[in-house]
């Protein structure tokens, strides 16, 4: 294991390594592994409602032996040796802290929670790859949607201590547990936080550094900024050995994308709105003459080959921004089952025909919360649109305004919560042989690549 004389530094804009040589982090984000986020793997809603209703119909054993595969099978050497193959150097892992510490037994921490990403760890550094650990979801939900695990629409963390005490003492296991490590290239301490106050943002950050901090001195630390990671306008002078980074998905990549170059969501979008938009959320890097690292971006793919060629010149200008900016980034994300992984479960695999229609409901009520449209409920959104419209024409949640609000509400938590029972009683009497064939659809060797994109990823990877 390489020890700490190999770990990367700040110096200036840059991320250097130990010789001083600049090192631009370039890889993926394994979304949907140890933080499961709906639309990757073709559930329903949360991951926790997901794992209630499995654990009831699969019973205990038969529960653990379900996750363990699949933790197992979705990232293998094979992964590994594909993302070194592409010539990037880096794999964030998003965690959910519900692998390291339960809900009823606070601040006792769970040695089996490693087991996954000490072995994720170790095979990227045996293939030259770098790893971001990703605090993904916190206790009490740091943000107000379902990748934070969180079943409701309130960000609870930022108004309780004891979920804040937790993630200090979390944060504390993974800096004694990694300091020596120098595979690992830092800590990313919360993603996409969003507090509406936006008053206890840098309080946070401050416990969580200076806990780090006195344990481990050497990690770079990546801070992102509130509402999604879009706003800094609360952060001070930078601190020692901390790197910022945004997200900087762009409009046309979303499913619900117009043309590139075009009007997405009233906006245009062409490749200098493209620049402008980077800037602007890498303002405060740039500012302070700080490494910027987009910690997530990239466009969805339909199927449509006209839309999926406009989406790929969509990634390739970002790219080129970035290569222009010396930016590091973690393309969103690498594997799921079809509608943006570089790797993805074949169309035949056992685990899609086992969940087709659970997949297809989904798809025709809109609640797949990255992939749905609702095209096919507008008797129910148009109105509630409608009224808010007109008696509350003033009315502007946070974080996205009240259109992303309703859909959060009445799409991906009323619409789904039923469909959660649904989509485990697909699973109901399965064998642990079929478990097991199940969760090989998710092995490297029995999935498809997306070619063009890892060809163009390949391209900028240097």
């Amino acid at each position: 294991m390489t020890k700490g004389n190999e770990f990367l530094t700040i110096q200036g804009k840059q991320i250097v390594n130990q010789a001083g040589d600049p090192v631009v982090l370039r890889g993926f984000g394994l979304g949907g592994w140890m933080n499961m986020e709906n639309f990757i793997t073709g559930y329903p809603g949360n991951e926790e409602a997901l794992r209630d209703a499995l654990r009831s119909v699969l019973g205990p054993q038969k529960y653990e032996f379900f996750f363990d595969r699949f933790l197992e099978c979705f990232f293998t050497a094979d992964d590994a040796k594909f993302i070194q193959s592409l010539g990037l150097n880096l794999l964030r892992l998003p965690v959910n802290y519900r692998h390291f510490e339960d809900d009823m037994a606070p601040f006792e921490i769970k040695e089996a929670g490693f087991k996954h990403l000490d072995r994720a760890i170790q095979l990227c550094a045996e293939h030259g790859i770098y790893t971001i650990i990703d605090l993904h979801a916190l206790p009490g939900y740091q943000n107000q949607h379902w990748h934070s695990d969180n079943p409701t629409h309130q960000a609870l963390f930022w108004k309780h201590k004891h979920f804040q005490d937790r993630a200090v003492n979390l944060w504390e296991v993974f800096a004694k547990r990694y300091r020596d490590n120098g595979w690992v290239a830092g800590y990313n301490l919360i993603n996409e936080p969003a507090d509406p106050t936006e008053q206890m943002v840098m309080p946070v950050y401050r416990r969580l550094y200076d806990a780090i901090r006195a344990i481990d001195p050497d990690h770079l630390i990546f801070l992102e900024g509130n509402r999604y990671s879009l706003d800094f306008h609360m952060f001070g002078e930078p601190w020692p050995n901390v790197v910022y980074t945004n997200h900087d998905y762009a409009l046309p990549g979303f499913i619900d994308g117009g043309p590139y170059p075009g009007v997405s969501r009233g906006q245009y979008v062409d490749r200098d709105a493209l620049e402008r938009t980077f800037r602007t959320r890498s303002k405060y890097m740039l500012d302070t003459e700080t490494p910027i690292w987009v910690g997530e971006f990239g466009p969805v793919y339909t199927g449509d080959p006209q839309a999926d060629a406009m989406r790929y010149q969509l990634l390739k200008d970002q790219l080129e921004i970035y290569k222009r900016y010396n930016a590091s980034w973690a393309i969103w994300t690498y594997k799921d089952i079809g509608l943006q992984g570089v790797v993805y479960t074949a169309p035949d695999s056992k685990w899609l025909e086992r969940i087709r229609p659970i997949v297809e409901q989904k798809a025709r009520l809109g609640v797949d919360a990255w992939g749905g449209r609702d095209a096919e409920i507008q008797h129910i959104i148009a109105p509630i649109e409608q009224t808010f419209q007109s008696e509350f024409p003033d009315y502007n949640p946070f974080p996205f305004g009240p259109k992303r609000h309703i859909a959060q509400l009445v799409r991906h938590m009323l619409l789904t919560e039923p469909l959660v029972d649904i989509f485990a009683e697909r699973f109901r009497d399965v064998t642990e042989q079929e478990i097991d064939e199940l969760m090989q659809s998710f092995a490297f060797k029995n999935c498809v690549q997306r070619t063009e994109l890892a060809q163009l990823l390949a391209s900028y990877a240097r």
